[in-house]
C-alpha cells in the first residue's frame, strides 16, 4: 500500500524504499541471484510463522519472530519504518484486508483467518510474499476462500512468460475468483519488485482499461498478489491510517509471491516448498 503512489490502484503492502527509480527494470543475472536470496529469506520466515502460529499468540509475537529471523539471515525488514509503519510484518485478521499493524493486544484465536505479509531487503534487493493461515478449525466458507485465493495466485502465475501481456495475468485471476463467487479487492494491486519494493508495473488482479499495456520480458520481477473478499469488494481504512477492512465485515484472504519472468515461463522466487 503506497498512498503516495501515482498509480490508480495502490500496491498492496507498505514497503520502504530509499530512492525512487522509474520504468520497468530488467534484472541482470547477478541481480537475480541476489533476489533469489532475499526471496528465500522471506519464504523461510513465512514458512516458520505458518508452523509457529497458534491460538493465544499475539501478532506482536509473530512480528518479533519475523524481525529476528530476517536480521539473523543478514537482511533487514523491508516494511519496518515505511512512512512510519511500525512492524516487520503486516498481520491482518478476518475482516482486515491488508496492512494490519502487529500489536501485543491483538490475540490470535482459533478459527481466525490470518494474513501475514513480509519483505526482506538483502544486498540491495527486496523479496516480498504473503500467506493466509487458517488458525485451527475455520468455517467451511473461510476454508474455501483461502483455497480459492491461493488458487487465484497460481492461475495468475501460470500466465507468466516472456511475451505475455499483463492483462492475461489479471484476466486469469479474475475469472477464477468470479467462478467461485468471491470478489477481487480492486483498491490494491501487485507491483514490480527489486531494488525498490514498489516498482513499475502495477500488476492488476482484474480486467480494467487501466492495466499498463506491458508485454513481459525475461528478467522482470513481479509481486503478484490477489486479495479476495467473501462479501463486498469494497474496503475502508481504519483510524490507524493503515489497516484496511471490509465494509461489510466479511472475511478476506490474500496470497503473494515474488516471481521472475523467464523466456520459457517463470520462477517463483518466494517458493516456501524450497526452503
Amino acid at each position: 500500500m503506497n498512498i503516495f503512489s501515482n498509480l490508480l490502484s495502490k500496491p498492496a503492502q507498505p514497503k520502504p524504499e530509499k530512492r525512487q527509480r522509474r520504468g520497468i527494470e530488467i534484472k541482470s543475472p547477478r541481480e537475480i541471484e541476489i533476489m533469489r536470496q532475499s526471496a528465500k529469506i522471506v519464504a523461510t520466515v513465512l514458512k516458520e510463522i505458518s508452523e509457529l502460529v497458534q491460538p493465544g499468540m499475539t501478532t506482536a509475537d509473530l512480528d518479533a519472530h519475523a524481525e529476528k529471523r530476517i536480521r539473523e539471515m543478514g537482511a533487514t525488514p523491508s516494511f519496518k519504518g515505511y512512512h512510519g509503519f511500525p512492524g516487520s510484518i503486516c498481520s491482518s485478521i478476518n475482516n482486515e484486508v491488508v496492512h494490519g499493524i502487529p500489536s501485543p493486544k491483538k490475540v490470535i484465536r482459533a478459527g481466525d483467518v490470518l494474513k501475514v505479509d513480509t519483505g526482506a531487503y538483502y544486498q540491495g534487493f527486496h523479496g516480498d510474499s504473503c500467506i493466509t493461515i487458517a488458525v485451527g478449525d475455520v468455517t467451511p466458507e473461510a476454508a474455501r476462500l483461502i483455497r480459492v485465493a491461493e488458487e487465484a495466485l497460481f492461475k495468475g502465475i501460470e500466465q507468466v512468460k516472456a511475451g505475455v501481456h499483463l492483462a492475461e495475468i489479471a484476466g486469469a485471476i479474475e475469472d477464477h475468483v468470479k467462478a467461485n463467487n468471491f470478489c477481487v479487492v480492486e483498491e490494491f494491486t501487485g507491483h514490480g519488485v527489486g531494488r525498490n519494493l514498489h516498482e513499475e508495473p502495477a500488476v492488476f488482479n482484474y480486467r480494467t482499461r487501466d492495466i499498463p499495456n506491458v508485454k513481459l520480458r525475461s528478467g522482470m520481477t513481479l509481486a503478484i498478489e490477489p486479495i479476495l473478499n467473501a462479501g463486498s469488494r469494497f474496503t475502508r481504512i481504519l483510524s490507524d491510517r493503515w489497516t484496511a477492512v471490509t465494509v461489510d465485515n466479511a472475511i478476506s484472504a490474500q496470497f503473494e509471491h515474488t516471481v521472475l519472468v523467464t523466456d520459457t515461463g517463470y520462477e517463483i522466487l518466494t517458493d516456501r516448498s524450497q526452503v
